[in-house]
């Protein structure tokens, strides 16, 4: 089973870049996407002529604007957006697919913003996200992945120093943040296989060159419940592939 995960910064834009040549060529049993700035008729738009699987978008009430799809051969047993929690339930930041043996779900986490204007209100998400996640695991076990916008440890992004409390995905809040998922027993998969490698990482700047430099941040994630460890066969990241500002990440389960 070959999962992807991708935030796109807008599908429609992905989509004239090559999007269907692009899963043709990684070709995932599943793969979920973040921000894809279009409402539900709109990702159908684009995805309608994608052959050989399902999809399912949830999109955020402002048009244009964050979003979320999930991609899949295998037709899940049910797909539910949002968390149910109203004041996180507007911008289409999750959704989630129910599978035989566990869940799938994906993520586009607030960003606290240059200003760091939606600090709290990302905290708030955190909380109930996990909340969230770990109601779902006493069902089954979980799989969540996407934009968490959070570099986790220093060797997640290329210059800690710089952007340690005073950048939006680098604040001790937001690392908190992702600690809470993490000792709540969900592993981070790239870590788990990965423990040391550097100069790792999933989004860019658009500015100064910084992708051609390799100046960037590990912030989208695959996290598991304990109970699939010994399924992971591997985690990467696949910096190749372009078309955003993210690149997409993967996971094998055996």
């Amino acid at each position: 089973m070959k999962i992807i995960s991708w935030n796109l910064n807008g599908i429609r834009a992905v989509a004239k870049k090559g999007l269907f040549e692009k899963i043709e060529d990684m070709n995932p049993d599943v793969i979920c996407f973040q921000e894809t700035k279009a409402q539900d008729d709109q990702v159908a738009e684009v995805l309608n002529e994608l052959k050989g699987y399902h999809f399912y978008s949830n999109s955020a009430v402002k048009k244009g604007y964050s979003g979320t799809a999930i991609v899949t051969k295998v037709k899940p047993l049910s797909v539910q957006p949002d968390i149910g929690i109203e004041e996180h339930d507007q911008e289409g930041r999750v959704l989630t697919a129910e599978y035989e043996n566990y869940y799938i779900t994906t993520v586009y986490t607030p960003n606290s913003k240059n200003d760091l204007s939606r600090l709290g209100d990302r905290q708030n998400f955190d909380a109930a996200f996990l909340n969230y996640l770990k109601e779902l695991e006493k069902k089954k076990p979980v799989i969540v992945c996407g934009d968490f916008n959070v570099a986790h440890k220093e060797i997640d992004l290329a210059r800690p120093q710089a952007n340690y409390n005073k950048s939006a995905g680098f604040m001790q809040e937001e690392i908190d943040g992702m600690n809470n998922f993490t000792n709540a027993g969900l592993l981070d998969t790239f870590r788990l296989l990965h423990p040391e490698k550097t100069d790792a990482y999933s989004w860019w700047s658009f500015r100064g060159g910084a992708r051609d430099r390799n100046v960037g941040w590990r912030i989208d994630y695959f996290l598991i419940s304990e109970s699939l460890k010994s399924q992971l066969q591997s985690a990467n990241i696949l910096s190749d592939i372009h078309g955003s500002d993210h690149c997409p990440i993967e996971i094998e389960l055996k």
